[in-house]
């Protein structure tokens, strides 16, 4: 049976119209789900009997299991089990703003970043709906907070599982689910070009951030597989399109990868590459594993990178640095529970 937290609030609304009932009852059950929290449709008091049956009959209400959980200052990462057996991550960050969470999309990933722990163990399945749903309400539940941004950036690719990302969007956006804002909503995609194509046909105000990580295609195909599909000619004029079509502006991330793509001539070739576009770099210092090579750049070279953005022009920020004492990388705490 279908899990209740996969199905949007027009999905239930036919749900209740084919069985000759009111669309008014698909709002009754979203505000006991998500504003009330209930775990169990017999605790509707709302509704009527053969409705809480009918329910029961056709849906599953069920959280998602908390295998472990570690914790650092203004941080929280979670490992969560699913009903096959599988694993994925979501990482709670605490800013200054709100609750900040990065929720998985996927198994696995198969977009073969080599900077990535979460691309080295490869792609199992496509979340669904209802699995990134309940990673918010886990977090929120246990930690009795209120998230106030998402980001979508790992475990997966999410523009890999669109149309399940989409669905997800519509269910914790409606204002009688959990009413997230669009603009507190982030995309992070490594570019693929034709979703980013469909992405600027959607409706709702959600951002789009890029990971970009070098300035030119010989970097970028060395540490990104989807550059070799992708290669800047075609992901660039895409985003400008991107920004010109949706009047919003882009966030392109960028990995602090040492001797890799932080001289201060990668950074002019990066300031040359942007320039007119409507857009942000967000300069992200590496979190470094085992199983992996590269290394972080130091903070004198970061800081040298990221002044010659500032001077050439272009609005750039270091992201704050979380967690490296709880396996905040991307996959990091997956691959070592899977290994152990």
């Amino acid at each position: 049976m279908k899990n209740i937290y996969g199905v949007t609030i027009k999905e239930l609304e036919d749900y209740f119209t084919a069985k000759g009932e009111g669309k008014f009852k698909a709002t009754q059950v979203f505000e006991w789900l998500y504003k009330k929290r209930i775990t169990s449709f017999s605790n509707m008091r709302n509704v009527s009997k053969k409705t809480m049956q009918d329910l029961a009959n056709d849906f599953v209400i069920e959280p998602l299991e908390i295998i472990t959980k570690k914790s650092d200052v203004d941080v929280v990462k979670y490992l969560f089990h699913l009903s096959d057996d599988n694993k994925i991550e979501a990482v709670l960050m605490k800013h200054d703003y709100g609750n900040s969470l990065c929720i998985s999309t996927q198994v696995g990933c198969n977009m073969g970043c080599h900077f990535c722990e979460s691309g080295r163990l490869k792609k199992v399945r496509n979340l669904e709906v209802s699995e990134m749903v309940r990673q918010i309400l886990a977090v929120e539940a246990d930690l009795n907070i209120r998230i106030s941004h998402l980001v979508l950036m790992g475990i997966g690719e999410p523009f890999d599982n669109y149309d399940n990302v989409i669905s997800f969007i519509d269910i914790i956006n409606t204002p009688k689910g959990l009413d997230l804002g669009s603009r507190h909503i982030t995309i992070s995609t490594c570019g693929i070009v034709p979703k980013i194509e469909t992405f600027m046909k959607y409706d709702k105000q959600v951002n789009l951030a890029i990971s970009l990580h070098a300035p030119n295609n010989e970097i970028r195909s060395s540490i990104m597989e989807i550059n070799k599909a992708y290669p800047l000619e075609k992901l660039i004029p895409t985003i400008k399109k991107y920004v010109e079509v949706t009047k919003r502006r882009v966030t392109f991330e960028y990995i602090m990868l040492k001797g890799v793509n932080d001289s201060v001539q990668d950074a002019n070739e990066l300031s040359d590459l942007l320039r007119g576009i409507n857009c942000y770099v967000n300069l992200i210092p590496y979190n470094e594993t085992s199983h992996i090579e590269y290394k972080k750049s130091s903070q004198e070279q970061i800081m040298k990178f990221f002044d010659t953005l500032k001077k050439r022009g272009i609005n750039v920020t270091i992201r704050r640095e979380f967690g490296s004492k709880v396996n905040a990388a991307c996959g990091q705490l997956r691959s070592n529970y899977e290994e152990a």
